[in-house]
Order: C-alpha cells, then structure tokens, then sequence
C-alpha cells in the first residue's frame, strides 16, 4: 500500500470517530407515582411539576370511538424506568403505553385489561422493573410489551 491509502484510512478512522452518537447510561426516567390530570376543554393535560402537557383526545377517541366526551375527564398517568408513558382512565378497557418522539408521543402498545368492562377506579404504581394497575380487587402487572405473568 502507498502512504496515501494509510493517510486516507487514518482519516476515515478519526472522522468516523467525530461522528459517533454521544451516549449518556444509565437513566432512569421513571415518574414517583401516577399522575391523576383533568382533561381541559381543549383536549389537554398538564403537569406543571415536570413541564409536561400532552393533548389526549386521540386516546379517548381510540378508546370510546368519540373524541368529544372528554371535558373534566381524568386519566392516569406515570412513566417507568425505560421512560414509557402508561395512560388509562376510568371506565377504559386498555391501557395505551406511548414512547416520547419528537414533540409528541408515539403508541407502543395497547394492552387489554378487560373486554367486558371498563376500569372503575384504577391507580398506578411503581414496582420496579414494571407498572402496577390496581382496579380493586384485581392487580395487574405491566410493561410496555404488555401483562407480565
């Protein structure tokens, strides 16, 4: 090889160093405990604790096939260790599990609670590495795949 090619594969090495995606480990995101948040009359939930407002009516569409039955709803909320959000609400059948994209909220997975009826008074917990659903009596255990047995 002439020294040129050295001097080119050298070059290639140090840029593709420079280029490498900057890697921060371990994080974990999770939230305390739930948050209970009122739906306001344009969709949206806040929480001022975490600088956090999220515009909801496409989950109560995709729960109630109506997307105008929302007004002083509430809806559960908490973020796990891998920073996935879990939402549900009373009267849900689901559990909608979103991953943070840029400016919004991409579904993960939707995980089935019940086909017969709603939630009547649900609530989340942290049980690391999972969520909890409490709907007393039962007690789910979640991840953003889905009920873990």
């Amino acid at each position: 090889m002439r020294s040129g090619h050295y001097i080119a594969i050298i070059f290639l090495i140090v840029a593709s160093a420079a280029c490498s995606t900057l890697t921060l480990k371990s994080a974990d995101f999770a939230w305390p405990i739930e948050n209970a948040l009122k739906v306001d009359a344009k969709g949206n939930v806040e929480e001022q604790r975490f600088s956090f407002t999220l515009n909801v009516k496409p989950v109560f569409f995709e729960e109630f096939k109506d997307s105008t039955n929302y007004i002083g709803k509430e809806i559960r909320i908490i973020r796990d260790r891998a920073g996935y959000y879990f939402i549900t609400g009373k009267e849900f059948k689901n559990v909608y599990v979103f991953k943070p994209i840029e400016s919004g909220m991409q579904l993960e997975n939707k995980i089935v609670i019940s086909e017969l009826k709603g939630l009547t008074n649900p609530a989340f917990n942290q049980k690391a590495p999972n969520i909890e659903l409490l709907d007393t009596p039962n007690k789910y255990l979640l991840n953003f795949k889905g009920l873990v047995r």
